[in-house]
């Protein structure tokens, strides 16, 4: 499986979870079964470019997006695609991994989106 993650850089495993997911300069991608790691630049119109950053990602075969939160439309995008969202991540991307592997982040599904998200206002942790 591939496993996607937003990230703010190029650090690859050691690389940050960003928080705001379609205003990350990068995609983390690793495939699960080889371990292999990709990091792609945004090129969603978010950042400047063309189409939604869930259009990229299945661009990309990408079969499960983990990130920190997402709202309900941005969910909704990756249902469409088949991508199944986790949220609750955090760290490095290794730990996210991690995470996920271990069944420790939820689940999520356009029914119970993070709020905090959901209308892309500022919040703080």
């Amino acid at each position: 499986m591939k496993v996607c993650f937003p990230t703010e850089g190029n650090g690859g495993l050691d690389g940050t979870v960003g928080e705001h997911f379609g205003r990350v300069p990068t995609y983390t991608i690793v495939d699960s079964e080889t371990d292999q790691v990709d990091v792609i630049p945004n090129e969603s119109s978010h950042m400047g470019g063309s189409g939604l950053p869930a259009d990229l990602l299945a661009r990309e075969g990408v079969d499960v997006m983990v990130c920190s939160g997402l709202g309900r439309k941005a969910i909704r995008l990756f249902e469409d695609h088949g991508i199944e969202v986790f949220i609750g991540a955090g760290g490095t991307v290794e730990e996210a991994l991690e995470e996920w592997r271990e069944n420790q982040l939820q689940s999520a599904s356009a029914s119970d989106a993070c709020e905090r998200h959901e209308f892309g206002g500022n919040h703080h942790h």
